[in-house]
């Protein structure tokens, strides 16, 4: 009895010294602040705005509408996590341009750190030298126009199977789920860039990275409470993290085993255009760079980033174009016969048709727009700045909402409505240059596989638009269309999306 009560006691003074501490933390910050700090929503003690979000998963838009009463730049303690909400171009400018060095660092979440370990992939990795290095490798060599057009044979194999699967159903005018049909296209095609084969375990292998990126991506209980340790124990986040790492890692070591023993086996693989990115990886690493050594497990981080960086935001981005189309029929019929004459009777679109497929290319960009697979552009703070004349302090967490920026009707003319004709002839730009238009971020944390996710998306849609018809079961009409949305790897359809499909052009093999 003696001994339970004196661990009651230290359990008590543990849970009374906790918050307390980082009430002192805190007063000790804000104040030796110079300049003041954003407004911001009431808080609790210890908890700070954590009640807010509690019950409310749609945080792209809680935030969106807390800011039009806090202002573009609004201050929230998430447990003991100071976060910045970003919600006007102006701020975001600041944010990514402007002050972009002292913003350009990710923040780490326990997701994360237990899969990169000791060795830190691309997309949380800190600024710095090795970084910059890993980047380059990306962009040049993983990335670049040249390597991604090197998988179009690819790509179109994986697009005719999906034609093909979709044939079976529409000739049964059975619905299709196409939610699902379209994450495990956009998924073989990555795949397919990455191993150049399908895998004995690449269905295993996509579903693991799937779930990692679930339990890694935003903030969970034990990221609110960095100092307290236990909690990722507590909550079992990290006994599952490490788990699914062991897993990942034991798929991706017979894979890059496979690989090795083939560039073994002749002095070089094949020619360039049959290189798939693991192919890629090794040869970086024959280089030898003694300053920057790319090991076995930096390759496993370069696959599983690119992984999850893409494993879902294409998907995403194709549900939610369908359903803006279906919902629209009229913008539906145009960009089907957009296609439908550039691609004629060969019964087949091929990526050289693409480039002509203007008004498709609009539809694309209006989806990115109201629809953002990834609503937050997130950064860390390098060092204390000032946004818009407020105080940003050191490692604070920043969170740019694109969402609410693709939304804004200061920005945008008619700014909830499906507009595709807005982008014809229009100089705004994807690529982090207008800051009201922020599907893959910007500056030098912008999203390196802009040109591979747009080579899998409009291959996609284009023959989505090219062979079938499309409509909702049980004759329904498109404005029945529930499009409500659920913020969870991505920003995706709340419901799953079910068409069904009427074969005009069949495909040919």
């Amino acid at each position: 009895m003696y001994q339970l009560s004196i661990f009651h006691l230290v359990l008590i003074l543990l849970l009374f010294l906790f918050p307390l501490l980082i009430f002192w933390k805190r007063f000790k910050t804000q104040k030796s602040s110079a300049s003041k700090l954003p407004p911001g929503p009431w808080k609790l003690p210890f908890i700070g705005n954590l009640h807010q979000l509690i019950g409310s998963p749609l945080h792209h838009r809680s935030f969106r509408d807390l800011s039009k009463k806090y202002g573009p730049v609004m201050k929230l303690e998430l447990g003991e996590a100071l976060t910045f909400i970003v919600s006007s171009v102006e701020a975001a400018r600041e944010v990514l341009q402007t002050h972009e060095l002292a913003f350009a660092q990710r923040p780490k979440t326990i997701g994360f750190e237990v899969v990169a370990s000791d060795h830190p992939g691309l997309i949380v990795s800190p600024y710095g030298e090795y970084w910059r290095h890993m980047r380059k490798v990306c962009v040049m060599e993983l990335l670049s126009a040249k390597r991604v057009q090197s998988f179009q044979s690819l790509r179109e194999e994986e697009a005719s199977r999906f034609i093909e699967s979709i044939s079976s159903s529409s000739h049964q005018q059975v619905p299709i789920n196409l939610s699902k049909t379209l994450f495990l296209v956009t998924n073989g095609m990555i795949a397919r860039a990455a191993f150049h084969k399908k895998c004995k375990d690449e269905d295993e292998f996509i579903a693991s990275v799937k779930e990692l990126v679930t339990l890694s991506t935003g903030f969970t209980v034990p990221d609110c409470f960095p100092s307290i340790k236990f909690l990722s124990y507590m909550t079992g986040l990290k006994p599952r993290l490490m788990r699914m790492q062991k897993k990942l890692y034991q798929i991706l070591d017979d894979i890059i085993d496979e690989h090795k023993m083939k560039h073994d086996s002749t002095s070089k693989v094949d020619e360039e255009d049959k290189q798939d990115l693991v192919d890629v990886l090794l040869e970086v690493q024959k280089l030898n760079d003694q300053k920057f050594e790319i090991t076995t497990n930096h390759i496993k981080l370069v696959i599983l980033d690119i992984f999850a960086a893409g494993s879902e935001t294409a998907a995403t981005t194709l549900e939610w174009a369908m359903s803006e189309l279906v919902k629209n029929p009229k913008i539906l019929e145009k960009a089907q016969a957009e296609v439908r004459e550039v691609v004629g009777g060969k019964g087949k679109v091929k990526e050289s048709d693409i480039q002509k497929l203007d008004y498709m290319k609009c539809i694309v960009k209006e989806t990115l727009r109201l629809h953002p697979p990834v609503p937050f552009v997130a950064r860390e703070s390098r060092k204390r700045c000032v946004i818009l004349g407020y105080e940003i302090p050191s490692k604070s967490r920043v969170a740019v909402n694109a969402w609410a920026l693709g939304r804004d009707p200061e920005v945008w003319d008619n700014a909830e409505c499906f507009q595709p004709e807005r982008f014809i002839g229009s100089s705004i730009d994807l690529r982090g240059t207008n800051f009201e238009f922020l599907p893959f971020g910007a500056g030098r944390r912008m999203c390196p596989g802009i040109t591979l996710a747009f080579a899998n998306v409009e291959l996609i849609l284009a023959q989505m638009l090219y062979h079938f018809d499309w409509g909702l079961p049980h004759g329904a009409k498109g404005e029945e269309l529930d499009m409500s949305d659920v913020y969870g790897i991505t920003c995706r359809r709340r419901d799953d999306l079910y068409l069904v499909s009427t074969t005009i052009i069949p495909h040919l093999k």
